[in-house]
């Protein structure tokens, strides 16, 4: 099974992620743990709070997922990002998970996580990118019948079972 976990920063999606994958059994994969490790000009794209490049993006996502591992399905947190992303590289989900915060409360969660490239400034130039690029996507997943909305709000524990009820119903 090939699971996409969508949303803004801060929404949980690696946390939950990473329970799902745990329960699951399967793999997690994070686009941004993987640009992060890459360093170089993509770390200085992070690190202006700008997104990577789409045809760069694809290319490293479909690189990664053609490794034996993943053979048998993935959970996967930040990618695609933009509809040019699905033209360049389709991963196929069979289910897309969409974390829905309040802008105002997912900048309340970056900012108490304190990493570096999490300042106020950096936080509110990403999430407007993210509506802007992201946002589309939803509707692409919704048209297939593949998006489920879950709300980001509540225990991690209450928005975990949301989405295991969902993987099992």
């Amino acid at each position: 099974m090939k699971i996409l976990l969508i949303g803004p920063q801060g929404s949980g999606k690696s946390t939950q992620g990473k329970l799902l994958a745990r329960f699951l059994g399967l793999p997690y994969i994070s686009t941004g743990d993987i640009f992060r490790q890459m360093g170089g000009k993509i770390k200085e794209v992070l690190d202006q709070g700008r997104l990577v490049d789409d045809e760069v993006a694809s290319k490293i996502v479909e690189e990664k997922l053609i490794e034996p591992e993943y053979g048998k399905g993935f959970i996967f947190d930040g990618y695609p990002r933009t509809l040019e992303q699905i033209k360049l590289f389709d991963p196929e989900f069979d289910k897309v998970f969409f974390l829905d915060l309040a802008d105002e409360e997912a900048i309340k969660r970056l900012l108490a996580r304190g990493r570096t490239d999490d300042t106020r400034e950096l936080i509110t130039q990403r999430l407007k990118a993210y509506h802007e690029q992201t946002d589309p996507i939803l509707g692409y997943y919704r048209q297939r019948g593949k998006l489920y909305h879950i709300d980001g709000v509540g225990s991690i524990e209450e928005i975990q079972q949301k989405i295991r009820d969902a993987v099992n119903g």
